[in-house]
């Protein structure tokens, strides 16, 4: 552990595979980092019993709950309940199943299948259980996980306000302390998910106009009304209201966690409900390339099906490539949050801590797989032709339901400040030897080229490429911190660039891991083309983000100083991506369906 720290220019003490971004500053072992394919034989079973649940229950359901059946909705709910899929995290005592991360990534995933009815789901078991999981007392747990576990009670999560979108404590929604204690609030939340039928509420709210904090509150107590449902652009199966609250009774044991602390109820839920929507947007991503493949093999021109033809074969494999990419993003993401590797010294984290820990990879699933499955939708409506644009073909649905993604959880480009920002403040704080690196780097590429041997392991170009992605984004980091201090974090523009050279990295490393760790596989091959694509994908975008960042932060001498370093750090591999495409193509059209199994 020491000795990799070490690499990095960092202090021993820390294990740097253990904390969040720790992959910037060294390469972790293999197998240290969860895979798909390392999911257990009750991963496997719960995931063919949310599938079936959702195949046989949701998806025919999906034309009465786009007509706003919210009985029926909350039906579908109580049936997760009896099938525990409330409760994955949640502990026995309050009904649930006490199982790990992973699992709940999974039946995220799979619920995923049926858009509408995943963000129901979504609101119920990730944004009302969380918090109370996280931050409720036990009788707040007693008196609620149990009902909320069993579908009894559905649930909502309110933040946002018309004037406080991405700005959440700039809410203006107001609890005003009463002489027993209790509180009395008033304002008005916007774009809640279940609001149009949910019992529970999470609110938040400012103490008397100062102390941002989080309230449970029952649609009971009086004062609650949902407004009317929004016309939305999908998602026309889930509900979608304003919360309007007025002089609303909430006794002193509903303040969720300290008075004053509601951003830390807010953001941590925050963080495992952007890992889990990379989860969903992974789910959702399969099941189109799963209907785009079986279009293709079915769909006849010029006398052949056109699954047959380069083009579509080229959209295929690519769909695929990026899914099996955000796969394994999202699974090493949650073996993170799991434990896995487990931190060196000191015990396991909980589950707060490890969501604190990781909330720049959370924000990463986030974004690129609310991106991913747009590409994935967009091209399944271009295979599908003028079918992909009219309603008789679930395309067309995929397409309008996939593009809220890009906006729940925080907007994407507030995770690609946060990304950035989030590492540099621990650099900053000496959590993170960035700077460190950053520096060491610098001094290597004044000195002269190291020779390189090639050892002729497989995929070696492509682990030398991944090695060069996370200089080129050490580089960027250290210039930007150079040219603008402290200034940087009002350069936006930079910031959205370095988060870009961070999610490419993380994704091509993921990839690369995933693929080596698949080597004894009978599919091993399949894992190699996608693997191949991925980085050679991710290399290209980095040199094209990393021109425009060093652009910004450098003229003349220094921006070729700056240019040269980065032809010198970045490796760009040429593999014969067409013809991996179309095997990754074949694959799927084979067997109708995305190729990779869990």
């Amino acid at each position: 552990m020491s000795e990799r720290a070490a690499e990095a220019g960092g202090t021993a003490a820390i294990d740097l595979e253990t904390r969040g971004g720790g992959w910037l500053l060294v390469t972790p072992a293999q197998d240290r980092v969860f895979t798909p394919e390392r999911c257990s034989d009750e991963h496997r079973l719960i995931a063919r019993t949310t599938a079936e649940f959702v195949s046989t229950e949701v998806l025919p359901a999906e034309a009465r709950l786009e007509e706003k059946d919210w009985e029926l909705a909350r039906a579908l709910l109580r049936r997760c309940g009896e099938l525990g899929l409330l409760g994955i995290n949640v502990p026995e005592v309050c009904g649930g199943l006490d199982l790990d991360r992973i699992t709940s990534l999974i039946v995220s995933e799979e619920v995923a299948c049926s858009p509408s009815f995943g963000a129901t789901y979504g609101a119920q078991a990730n944004l009302c259980i969380l918090p109370l999981l996280l931050f409720g007392t036990p009788d707040q747990q007693r008196r609620y996980l149990p009902r909320l576990v069993s579908g009894e009670l559905v649930g909502a999560y309110a933040l946002s306000e018309a004037g406080s979108g991405s700005d959440a404590l700039a809410a203006r929604t107001r609890a005003t302390r009463q002489p027993d204690g209790s509180f009395r609030l008033t304002g008005e939340k916007m774009w809640i998910t279940n609001g149009g039928f949910a019992d529970v509420f999470i609110v938040f709210a400012k103490i008397d106009g100062e102390q941002f904090s989080a309230f449970i509150v029952e649609r009971a107590f009086g004062g609650v009304t949902s407004g009317r449902e929004e016309d939305k652009l999908g998602l026309h199966g889930s509900s979608t209201t304003p919360l309007v609250l007025q002089d609303v009774p909430v006794p002193a044991e509903n303040l969720l966690g300290e008075p004053g602390r509601g951003h830390k109820v807010a953001f941590n839920v925050l963080n495992f409900g952007r890992l889990k929507l990379g989860a969903m947007c992974t789910g959702g991503a399969r099941a189109t390339i799963s209907e785009a493949a079986a279009y293709a093999a079915s769909r006849p021109q010029f006398g052949r099906p056109i699954a047959e033809f380069g083009a579509i074969r080229h959209k295929l494999g690519e769909m695929i490539a990026r899914t099996y990419a955000l796969e394994a993003i999202t699974y090493r993401a949650a073996g993170l949050v799991d434990g896995i590797p487990a931190p060196a010294a000191g015990g396991s984290r909980t589950l707060l801590e490890a969501l604190e820990e990781f909330a720049v990879e959370a924000s990463i699933a986030k974004v690129a797989g609310s991106e991913i499955l747009d590409f994935v939708v967009d091209e399944n409506v271009q295979i599908h032709g003028g079918n992909g644009f009219v309603r008789d073909y679930a395309a067309e649905r995929r397409y309008r339901d996939a593009r809220v993604n890009r906006i729940f959880e925080g907007t994407n480009e507030i995770n690609r400040l946060l990304i950035p920002g989030l590492l540099i403040k621990r650099a900053v704080r000496g959590e993170l030897p960035l700077l460190a690196a950053a520096s060491q780097l610098m001094d290597e590429l004044l000195g002269p080229p190291a020779l390189e041997t090639g050892t002729g392991e497989p995929l070696e170009m492509e682990m030398r490429t991944v090695e060069s992605c996370r200089k080129v984004a050490l580089l960027g980091i250290g210039a930007a911190l150079q040219r603008f201090g402290t200034a940087l974090e009002e350069e936006q523009e930079c910031l959205l660039w370095l988060a870009d050279l961070v999610i490419d990295t993380f994704a091509a490393q993921s990839a690369l891991l995933r693929c080596r760790a698949a080597r004894n596989l009978p599919d091993a091959a399949q894992h190699e083309d996608a693997a191949r694509i991925c980085v050679a994908g991710a290399a290209l975008r980095v040199e094209a983000t990393a021109r425009q960042l060093l652009a910004a932060i450098a003229e003349g001498d220094t921006l070729r100083s700056h240019l040269a370093a980065l032809r010198r750090v970045l490796r760009t591999p040429t593999p014969d991506a067409v013809q991996a495409r179309r095997r990754l193509a074949a694959a799927a059209v084979s067997r109708g369906r995305y190729p990779f199994d869990r």
